[in-house]
């Protein structure tokens, strides 16, 4: 079951995305078992800004009948205190290797005994390139960190968007931090463009060494108006991500589209809740897939789905 991505090799195909879950408050809430089996093959960590974030005024999140609105907006620690206090914590993952159904009893026994490195990729965000390049250039010195993904793509802050929807842009910042790291790079493409294809290629051209996507669909909520009023925003940031299944059909049609027209290898994620859906991204072009909302409900979602997989 193990698969090459980017010149890593991982026990399974599926992933987590970047800011659905928080390994460091995981483990203060399941102690011993989440070590027991890991569920992500690589772990990807919420996005990096260079100065630490606040993230936006709540509320923040908000169900609708298939999916979820988050306006979470990027809250994080900043460079300096992501590399000195959740690095080290984050260093050392490992997952386990799913075991086919059809295995042997001795086989598969041995097979469940097998445990893999979980990858770290460091998720970063910049509003320009020179940002960008000292968060590059900072994570570039550090071992544990074993490849990058540039979050260009993100609907809930006023930052990093327009380089993602712009695929001149794009290729411009990649390959102004091509040569700052040999880390594999990792481009997060947004959604919310009219032509997600082109700035795959885009990113490609500028060196990328693969892509990511859907981010969030660009979403609203609106409260009840009180009598004789309009309704307002509900979300503190007027605006948020939408996630979920109800995206599920966009992100499958985004990622066949974009698979059409690079070489590089491509993560499928959005609104991934099985086995099936997983193999419905892989059918689609992607070389892996990543699990993010459905592990709010389950946090092992994405095992359950590599052990699908398997079988």
């Amino acid at each position: 079951m193990s698969v090459a991505f980017c010149g890593l090799e991982l026990a399974h195909r599926v992933i987590n995305g970047s800011g659905t879950f928080d390994v460091i408050a995981a483990r203060k809430a399941f102690g011993p078992a989440l070590e027991a089996e890991f569920p992500f093959a690589a772990y990807v960590s919420k996005t990096i800004t260079r100065e630490p974030r606040a993230g936006n005024a709540p509320p923040r999140l908000w169900e609708t009948p298939a999916g979820l609105i988050n306006s979470i907006g990027l809250p994080n620690k900043g460079l300096e205190a992501y590399l000195a206090e959740d690095l080290p914590r984050l260093a050392g993952l490992r997952t386990r290797a799913p075991c086919s159904g059809g295995a042997d009893v001795a086989g598969a026994a041995a097979a469940a005994e097998r445990t893999w490195p979980a990858p770290l990729i460091t998720n970063v965000m910049g509003s320009t390139a020179e940002e960008f390049a000292t968060l590059v250039e900072a994570c570039a010195r550090h071992e544990e960190i074993a490849a990058l993904e540039l979050n260009v793509s993100c609907p809930n802050v006023r930052t990093g968007l327009d380089i993602g929807a712009d695929p001149r842009q794009l290729e411009r910042v990649v390959a102004h931090l091509r040569p700052r790291t040999r880390k594999p790079l990792i481009v997060k493409l947004t959604p919310n463009t009219a032509d997600v294809a082109a700035c795959a290629e885009a990113a490609q051209a500028g060196g990328a060494d693969a892509v990511s996507l859907i981010n969030t669909l660009r979403a609203m909520a609106l409260a009840r108006p009180a009598a004789g009023c309009r309704g307002s925003a509900w979300l503190g940031g007027g605006t948020g991500g939408l996630s979920g299944p109800a995206v599920r059909a966009v992100a499958l049609a985004q990622v066949a589209a974009v698979a059409g027209r690079v070489t590089i290898p491509v993560i499928g994620m959005g609104g991934v809740q099985s086995a099936a859906h997983a193999r419905e991204m892989i059918d689609a072009g992607a070389a892996l897939v990543a699990v993010g909302t459905a592990t709010f409900r389950d946090p092992v979602a994405a095992a359950q789905i590599a052990h699908g997989l398997a079988e």
